[in-house]
């Protein structure tokens, strides 16, 4: 069996870009169907930290400060240390409130915040636990998409556009054929876990280079450190298959203040997980009826805390696209590319920092780039091309901000079938 439904948007994925947009279209009285893959929020996540773009998008939304207070952790910033010797200390306070900090939260709290308040909508129908395994079409246009969540639980839902929001291997994107642009271009994979270390947190987040590794380090809420240790690209089963006592020996040897801890809780290597690092340029953010946004239209690297802050913009962006397209009827490709092409432009200049970062905080021990690099480092803490680079990080090329003047309970539209 069947159920068939109508809407005006079909939102595919309740990651932060789904979420976000999800709610900024039904405060604008717009109706959404969100299908969601999972059945629920409890699970494992990496992409924690808020850069003050993201909080901005989500203060906007009237979600940050409860999602905030069910566990975080502010950061003054941002420093990459080689050995004891701090290179660079890029301090967010410089910014001035109410956004001078990097935030860590939990995304599940983040996450739930966010659908609790969809659901405060009368025109948000939300099923989670359904995987979308159809995109309806007609004469070259897509106008719908089929979730199924089990026996007796597939929805067939008809939709003036179909949102795939759906993450680095989205199943919307693979339904539509369009190919995911994949680049290696990051010479470096990322090992995650973390560990419990009561009085070991820090206020930054770090990088720390030594004996030959690079790791990424935060603290995380309550007395967590997560922690990235940065192998070289499609190493890691190589790297494995030593067994957990010599991962654990380098890892000590990179961090040797937190060694004691590292022995102690990590006990196999199933306590570690792999994140595949690599930079997606979707080849089409934009079909007729169908628009990409997040990590379903570009993929990047976890340095500089950059993927869920671009979601949460995107959603931005795209939310004052839709609401025209909506109302005037024209919910076509050129309509929708209005979106596309004000954000490609943003985050081509990301794809390119990052591109950069990368190879001068984590690449492996190079005579001419260890002497340039403190070189590098102290040009940026002492010239103005700090407070620019911390702009630029913190908010993005172009600051985005949600257009809350189009919350209003008198824009309505009706979905056409």
């Amino acid at each position: 069996m069947t159920d068939h439904h109508t809407t005006d948007v079909c939102v595919v994925g309740a990651g932060p870009a789904g979420l976000a947009l999800s709610l900024m279209l039904l405060r604008s009285g717009v109706r959404v169907t969100l299908f969601e893959r999972s059945s629920g929020f409890r699970r494992e996540f990496r992409g924690e930290i808020l850069q003050p773009g993201g909080m901005a998008v989500l203060d906007a939304l009237g979600v940050l400060s409860a999602a905030r207070d069910r566990g975080s952790r502010a950061h003054r910033g941002f420093q990459l240390l080689d050995g004891t010797r701090t290179l660079l200390d890029i301090d967010y306070r410089r910014l001035g409130p109410p956004y001078d900090h990097l935030l860590a939260i939990g995304q599940r709290h983040v996450l739930e915040e966010l659908l609790a308040a969809c659901r405060r909508h009368p025109g948000f129908d939300y099923f989670g636990g359904h995987r979308v395994t159809a995109l309806l079409e007609e004469k070259g246009r897509v106008v719908g998409a089929v979730g199924d969540g089990g026996p007796d639980a597939r929805h067939s839902v008809r939709a003036r556009v179909v949102v795939g929001a759906d993450g680095r291997y989205s199943k919307t994107r693979q339904l539509a054929g369009i190919d995911p642009g994949r680049m290696d271009v990051f010479d470096q994979d990322v090992v995650w876990f973390r560990v419990h270390a009561p009085g070991s947190g820090t206020d930054h987040v770090r990088v720390h280079r030594r004996a030959g590794q690079a790791v990424l380090v935060h603290g995380s809420h309550p007395d967590l450190l997560q922690i990235g240790w940065t192998v070289p690209h499609d190493s890691w089963q190589e790297i494995a298959a030593r067994g957990i006592g010599p991962v654990k020996r380098e890892l000590a040897a990179a961090l040797p203040q937190y060694g004691d801890v590292i022995d102690e809780q990590l006990t196999a290597l199933s306590d570690l997980t792999l994140l595949d690092v690599f930079a997606g340029r979707a080849a089409e953010w934009v079909r007729e009826g169908l628009v990409l946004i997040g990590d379903a239209a570009h993929t990047h690297s976890p340095l500089g805390a950059q993927g869920i802050n671009l979601a949460l913009q995107d959603a931005a962006l795209l939310h004052p696209v839709l609401l025209d397209a909506l109302s005037d009827g024209r919910v076509n490709a050129r309509a929708l590319d209005r979106y596309a092409a004000a954000r490609a432009a943003d985050i081509d200049a990301v794809f390119r920092f990052q591109k950069t970062q990368s190879k001068a905080m984590l690449a492996r021990p190079n005579p001419v780039a260890d002497t340039v690099r403190p070189v590098l480092a102290g040009l940026v803490m002492r010239t103005p091309l700090g407070g620019f680079l911390t702009r630029r990080i913190a908010h993005g090329r172009t600051p985005v901000r949600v257009r809350t003047d189009l919350f209003t309970p008198q824009r309505t539209t009706r979905a056409r079938s």
